[in-house]
């Protein structure tokens, strides 16, 4: 009985050690496994990821500068807007504060006016139409004895030579209508407006042949009825027939007293006269003065003005004002018309159109 149990014992020794062997060889394998095996490191491959992050490196390097000078150029930007801004301030400031000071100015000014008694009325006959200066590019009515010469010929209605011969052949309405002629009107009021009151006038319209505009002889400045009757006839009248200058002149030579300043509102040269120019030398070849034609040259319409001037101007002392209206055609009356003015002292001027 004994010799059995010894030998169980040393079984289950024999067995305990095994087992402990066992599990130190798997132990060790397990060990052996964990180990990180060698491999082989491919040094070209590291070369050229290396080489692809330093171009990545440096790309972004060029941004981050071309991002810090765009800042850069915000900010100087940014500085320079926040200056215009205190300047515009600044300068706002003081616009309002000179706005304020021209309304205080502008207020006093309005309780002044109103403070003030009315004037009174200076001009002798209301008119209503444009052109109340006095004024005009340097004309003013002026003289003692003043002498108005009003073209009424058939050129007087338009500026055009085709509507000029149009009207010509229509009606008095159509001709009275003519806008030249309408603007004359409106020229001949203007100058009857501002006649001095200490002034003597007298209007004469001229064509082939003269008539007084309203009053026959010479009428003060002051005589509101007269300046009137100027404004109605002006408004009769239908302008026709040819230009004689001279035939005009001499009609002012025979006022009494003798005028002391002259004032002619035409458009052009002349196209009759009165002197015999058969016998005139230098009238040779204008057919229509010697009798034997019907229509007139500019060269001869020249040298009849000329003649005119010589024989029947008021002569140098007496200023002659001329207001020139726009003709076709007639390039010669503007040089011709501004010697005459010049010598007596007188003065030409040819209006814009929207005058008076």
């Amino acid at each position: 009985m004994r010799r059995q149990r010894k030998t169980e014992g040393f079984n289950l020794a024999f067995l305990d050690i095994m087992s402990c062997g066992l599990g130190a060889v798997i132990l060790v394998l397990i060990l052996l496994k964990l180990q990180p095996e060698d491999v082989s490191v491919d040094v070209d491959v590291l070369k050229a990821d290396l080489q692809d992050l330093q171009k990545t490196e440096e790309t972004l390097a060029k941004e981050v500068a071309k991002e810090k000078a765009r800042a850069d150029a915000l900010r100087q930007q940014l500085a320079s807007l926040e200056q215009k801004n205190k300047q515009i301030s600044t300068d706002l400031s003081e616009t309002e504060k000179d706005t304020r000071q021209k309304r205080t100015d502008l207020d006093s000014l309005k309780k002044r006016i109103e403070s003030r008694p009315p004037l009174k009325q200076q001009d002798v006959v209301q008119d209503t139409q444009k052109g109340e200066e006095d004024y005009l590019l340097g004309l003013k009515v002026e003289g003692k004895r003043i002498v108005f010469l009003i073209d009424t010929s058939a050129s007087m209605t338009d500026e055009k030579l085709i509507d000029i011969v149009r009207r010509k052949a229509g009606n008095a309405l159509e001709k009275k209508q003519g806008p030249k002629w309408q603007r004359t009107v409106r020229v001949v009021k203007w100058l009857a407006g501002r006649i001095p009151k200490k002034s003597e006038a007298v209007f004469i319209g001229f064509n082939r042949s003269t008539a007084s505009i309203g009053p026959t002889g010479w009428f003060k400045g002051t005589d509101a009825s007269a300046i009137q009757s100027v404004y109605s006839a002006i408004e009769q009248i239908v302008p026709d027939e040819a230009t004689n200058l001279q035939e005009a002149l001499e009609a002012a030579k025979k006022l009494s007293p003798a005028p002391t300043n002259y004032y002619l509102v035409t458009d052009g040269l002349p196209t009759d006269g009165n002197s015999n120019y058969r016998s005139l030398n230098p009238f040779a070849a204008c057919s229509s003065l010697r009798g034997s034609g019907s229509t007139i040259s500019g060269e001869c319409r020249t040298k009849l003005f000329r003649q005119t001037v010589r024989e029947s101007g008021p002569g140098n002392r007496k200023p002659v004002n001329i207001i020139l209206l726009p003709l076709e055609g007639d390039p010669q009356a503007a040089p011709e018309f501004w010697s005459w003015s010049f010598v007596t002292g007188g003065l030409l001027i040819s209006p814009a159109v929207n005058w008076p």
